[in-house]
């Protein structure tokens, strides 16, 4: 009776309290079930102690993003496939269908340790998740795929920039299994690799993709399979054209303006040749600074320096020519000096304008002077003078004066003719050896 008492006392259980089995603590999804994941041991290879377990990839680049000549590397990035066949993930399935998971279940299978050899960065997409595929078939084939970005080294020779073809390669290697445990392949041949339409870059034209296969050895671990993907890339030359080629072409064409500018007129050739080799000096500076600090000459450093050795040369030129001008005015003076009388001469500057016949008889001169064996003496001084001068310019039969005139523009009469000249005999053979 008291028993009963109590329970009739005692107030009924609520539901809300009765304690109810927690179905999210099962670690196993029923994916997991189905392929039996805790049932093996998948820190091992798929027929491990067996053959070689082949492992086929294919590639779809989706960009190459840049190119660096500074860091000699590129950026692409690429969808990367891996098929093998694991019969520890085969099921039972009635229609033969595949299932596909996300990169949540990657962590707990067997997948191929991939990685790219001289990579220096690369990193797989998260947004907006881990950019990872899994799909298995019911007879134990797997897909995995991977969007991936990496940055590699590309070792290029610049020995012929901007005029150059460079071929880089990304390699594709297995970092744990040499080729006894895993045999990486090609999956479709030559067809493995496949690239975007849109690809596009700014200072290079894509000429071709070529995947091959090489085994790598390392003294440590032995062999590996390793794929390479090659790609050949050839520079637009049309921007360097605008940017370095034509500039400096006009600074040459410019600095040759100095030719027909008097010579006398200092103030105005000599600031323009020092402004064309100023330019010259800016334009070589902004290319350097672009490129990497190699030990050889690049085909622009060529085409630079010659041009800058021109400009540089059109100063020289002038400096010689009035050097020689000067030199000659004081041999004039001096002439001048030497003479007993200077009636009826006109300038010196203006007997280019006499004819032979009339600069021939300047010993005259009209002079009302006595022509005695003084005069005389000194007439054939004056004409010893004048025949010792032509022999040195080369001049016959005309005076000292008008050869002295003569002789100051033959320098800038030649340049006229020997600088384009000289110019456009080297672009003919450095065009014809580079492009």
């Amino acid at each position: 009776g008291f028993v009963s008492l109590v329970m009739f006392l005692s107030p009924p259980r609520s539901p809300i309290l009765r304690r109810i089995p927690d179905i999210t603590k099962n670690t196993m999804s029923n994916s997991e079930q189905l392929l039996s994941i805790n049932d093996h041991d998948f820190t091992m290879r798929p027929g491990f102690g067996g053959p070689a377990v082949p492992v086929g990839v294919d590639v779809q680049v989706e960009s190459l993003d840049t190119i660096s000549e500074v860091d000699m590397d590129f950026t692409m990035t690429l969808y990367i496939r891996h098929y093998w066949k694991d019969e520890r993930l085969s099921f039972h399935s009635t229609t033969n269908k595949s299932m596909t998971f996300d990169g949540r279940l990657v962590k707990k299978i067997w997948v191929p340790d991939m990685f790219f050899v001289h990579s220096k960065k690369s990193f797989t997409h998260d947004t907006t998740t881990d950019n990872v595929m899994l799909r298995v078939y019911p007879d134990g084939k797997v897909l995995y795929s991977q969007r991936v970005t990496v940055t590699s080294m590309c070792s290029m020779d610049l020995s012929r920039f901007p005029l150059d073809t460079q071929t880089c390669s990304l390699e594709i290697e297995s970092y744990a299994y040499t080729d006894d445990d895993l045999m990486l392949y090609w999956k479709k041949g030559n067809n493995s690799l496949s690239t975007d339409e849109n690809i596009s870059l700014s200072q290079f034209l894509i000429q071709e993709f070529q995947t091959t296969t090489k085994l790598a050895f390392y003294s440590s671990t032995g062999w590996y399979n390793r794929l390479y993907i090659t790609f050949t890339l050839r520079r637009h030359i049309f921007f360097f054209l605008l940017q370095t080629y034509f500039p400096a072409t006009l600074m040459v064409m410019l600095s040759w303006v100095s030719f027909w500018i008097d010579r006398r007129a200092v103030p105005a050739r000599v600031p323009l040749g020092i402004t064309t080799v100023l330019t010259m000096s800016t334009i070589i500076t902004g290319v350097n600074a672009s490129m990497p600090r190699v030990s050889y000459i690049k085909a622009v450093d060529i085409y630079l320096w010659v041009s800058f050795v021109f400009v540089f040369l059109s100063v020289i030129e002038y400096a010689a020519v009035n050097y020689l001008s000067t030199v000659q005015e004081r041999k004039e003076k001096k002439l001048r000096e030497r003479l007993p009388c200077t009636c009826g001469m006109t300038h010196p500057g203006m007997m280019g304008s006499y004819s032979e016949e009339d600069v021939n008889n300047t010993g005259n001169y009209d002079c009302m002077l006595e022509e005695n064996g003084t005069m005389k003496q000194q007439r054939m001084m004056v004409h010893l003078d004048i025949e010792e001068n032509n022999q040195i310019t080369g001049h016959v039969g005309s005076s000292a004066y008008s050869s002295m005139w003569v002789d100051t523009h033959a320098i800038d009469k030649y340049s006229r003719v020997i600088f384009p000249g000289s110019y456009t005999l080297f672009n003919i053979i450095y065009w014809s050896c580079y492009l």
